[in-house]
């Protein structure tokens, strides 16, 4: 075989675009010349251009046959299966690589993507540092590793990192987000409202900056802006599902008198019934006011005040001349902090209920009767941070004078069949059917003991007294540096001094409680 020629005309296949007859060849010259480099590495550039990831992955695993220590294409091959989703074989033949070449960047750096993927997060932070230690500009694992910080509550190492792709990169709009992100968890709102301005002058349509720009604003108490970037949520990739596509216009605040208007759900049940308020506001417009809702809130919704009709899901839509979200309506009446519809209640419950609750509990003659949840939604991305367990409550059992019930649902529900201690709960959730049964039962309640949830919400709407418990990084409607809600008023907040602390927001309620009892 003359190899020069044989070379030569690989390359001229390859050029062609003929890539496997330009492999075939190559791999011919390796049977004869294992080591050769040129039709080395012009098979490596045939298996990144091929369409055809098996027929890839075949001329790849031939190449090791011929080369069997050769780091770069053990690291090819785990690209390969990476694509192919094979994603435990790849991480075994990076794994490879790297024991031929632990200095190999990219095996480091593609571990690490693989474990994040696979959310063993201190592998994946072991490895970028590895990758970073032999080539600290690498701006993909900074920001990666800034990912993945953030995902374990280091705000402060995720912030470096992100610091440090940026000085390498100044023009990453995602990395800009990101930080702006890291810093609004941090409560630096100033910072992170800036650094989200940086990410819009690159991407300035790009919709979750905006919508991360709104979180900000309005936690800042911000609304004049806020409201207008929150706006732009609805056009995010995961609102995709929720997002309502109709022929008639979405109303803009515009005259509405004799009109119908549809105003409709897109988040949860907590954005529903927070939002809500606004229909009288809109009936006294001279609007007819349809809702379309969750099917769990239907039957307690119909008595709003200037609600004309509930459906919900699965049901035919009623006409109507023009559409809003719930949750645009703050936007569209303009809503200030001093402006905003806090007049409670403004849900009220079918008294019929409430009595068939209070025949059910009145036999309870402690001096205080309190509900309490400890769990929201398992399905919300950041539902970890909200909630916590039935066990967090354990020092509440010491008040002898109350009785703790239950108003958990779901999952961590069953938490209250097992409560420890001497606590003292009582679990009638199997018989809430739906918010009108909840409702119910909290009327008939002296203080609801709430994380961030739908409850914290209906007990704020119906005036209840609510004791809401926030964490460090709260939700963009809980504001920071206050203890009492703009929105609820007869709601207090109890904050989390640091991430993850319940034990000090337990020990705050605890004070309160004592206090409240008279027993200070």
């Amino acid at each position: 075989m003359n190899i020069d020629r044989s070379i030569q005309s690989a390359f001229e296949h390859y050029q062609a675009g003929n890539l496997q007859q330009s492999a075939d060849i190559c791999l011919k010259i390796l049977e004869t010349r294992p080591d050769h480099p040129e039709a080395f590495h012009l098979l490596e550039r045939i298996c990144d251009q091929m369409s055809d990831t098996d027929s890839a992955i075949e001329i790849i695993r031939k190449i090791i046959q011929f080369n069997p220590n050769n780091a770069a294409i053990y690291n090819t091959l785990g690209n390969a299966l990476t694509e192919k989703g094979q994603v435990d074989e790849a991480i075994a033949h990076y794994q490879k690589a790297l024991q031929i070449d632990p200095s190999l960047t990219e095996a480091h750096y593609n571990l690490g993507v693989l474990y994040g993927s696979k959310d063993r997060y201190d592998e994946a932070i072991a490895h970028y540092q590895k990758a970073l230690q032999i080539n600290p500009s690498l701006t993909e694992a900074h920001y990666n590793l800034g990912v993945l910080y953030g995902s374990k509550d280091r705000c402060d190492e995720a912030i470096a990192h992100y610091q440090k792709a940026l000085q390498i990169n100044p023009q990453s709009p995602e990395a800009y987000n990101n930080l702006g992100n890291a810093l609004k968890d941090k409560g630096l709102l100033d910072e992170a409202i800036h650094y989200y301005g940086k990410a819009l002058q690159l991407n300035p349509q790009y919709p979750e900056f905006h919508r991360n720009m709104s979180f900000a604003l309005l936690l800042s108490g911000d609304f004049k802006k806020g409201w207008k970037e929150y706006e732009w949520r609805c056009k995010c990739k995961e609102a995709t599902s929720l997002r309502r596509s109709f022929s008639q216009p979405q109303w803009d605040g515009s005259n509405i008198r004799g009109l119908t208007i549809l105003l409709h759900f897109e988040q949860g049940f907590g954005d529903t019934i927070q939002f809500i308020r606004y229909v009288p506001l809109i009936a006294q417009q001279g609007a007819e006011v349809i809702i379309w809702c969750q099917e769990a809130l239907a039957s307690l919704l119909q008595n709003v005040k200037g609600i004309n009709q509930v459906f919900v899901k699965g049901k035919q839509i009623p006409q109507f001349d023009v559409h809003c979200p719930l949750a645009s309506l703050p936007f569209v009446f303009d809503t200030a902090l001093e402006s905003i519809p806090a007049i409670i209640p403004y849900i009220t419950v079918d008294s019929l209920l409430v009595q068939k609750w209070f025949n059910k509990i009145q036999h309870d003659n402690s001096k205080l009767k309190i509900g309490l949840v400890w769990s929201g939604n398992p399905r919300y991305k950041i539902d970890r941070y909200r909630s916590c367990s039935l066990d967090t409550f354990s020092p509440l059992a010491q008040f002898e004078e109350i009785t703790l019930y239950s108003l958990q649902k779901g999952e961590a529900g069953e938490q209250a069949k097992n409560p420890s201690g001497n606590m003292k709960l009582i679990d009638y959730t199997e018989e809430i059917n739906d918010f009108s049964d909840t409702a119910a039962l909290l009327e008939n309640l002296d203080l609801i003991i709430s994380v961030d949830t739908a409850v914290a919400h209906l007990a704020g709407a119906l005036g209840k007294p609510v004791w809401t418990l926030i964490p460090y990084a709260p939700d963009w409607r809980w504001m920071l540096n206050r203890d009492d809600s703009p929105w609820y008023p007869t709601m207090r907040l109890f904050r989390q001094p640091s991430p993850g602390d319940w034990e000090s927001v337990i020990a705050k309620v605890s004070n309160a409680l004592l206090k409240l009892l008279g027993n200070d």
